[in-house]
């Protein structure tokens, strides 16, 4: 399979291209959602032995979500936007970072890809609750390993660090209660 044509189609918010693939002598069209990649961390509070998650609407979705905090890498480094995204997301400053996997959201259609952290925080330097100007109206929450175990996660993102987290603490996550 080799991509031989690729054109921008929309450039908005994100950007969608039309791809001429060819594969066996044919040629067909395929179109590629991308919106950078996003770095993201279940961040640990030391102190009050609880994780930190962020609750928001997103509106893909159609209802808020209890997500990990995540933001798009910006300047090619994960790390520095993960720091950055935990202060002013949480309002805590980061004590330790550690890089755990690396993601394709799905790589079908997307070429989103999410670089995964843990992180510690103890010291409160702002209210957090993310930025006016990138229209974020988060609630931070903060949950104890046995709530965190009981939660029905929706965000695959966070259900990567949650299942990896879970395999630290070689520990189960509970199956929640669903209606079908």
């Amino acid at each position: 399979m080799k991509i031989k044509d690729r054109k921008t189609i929309y450039e908005g918010f994100y950007t969608f291209r039309k791809l001429i693939i060819e594969q066996d002598g044919e040629t067909f069209e395929r179109e590629q959602f991308e919106s950078g990649h996003a770095a993201a961390a279940i961040v640990y509070n030391t102190d009050k032995d609880a994780y930190l998650f962020v609750k928001q609407f997103r509106y893909s979705a159609g209802m808020e979500l209890l997500e990990v905090v995540a933001g798009v890498v910006e300047d090619h480094d994960p790390e520095k936007t993960i720091r950055k995204e935990i202060e002013e997301e949480t309002g805590y400053a980061v004590d330790h970072v550690k890089h755990i996997w690396d993601f394709y959201t799905s790589p079908g259609a997307c070429t989103e890809k999410v670089f995964l952290f843990y992180a510690e925080v103890s010291k409160k330097k702002s209210e957090g609750g993310g930025l006016d100007e990138e229209h974020e109206h988060l609630k931070v929450l903060e949950l104890p390993m046995e709530d965190l175990l009981l939660q029905k996660w929706a965000d695959a993102k966070t259900i990567i660090a949650v299942q990896w987290l879970a395999a630290q603490e070689q520990v189960f996550l509970k199956k929640p209660e669903t209606k079908l």
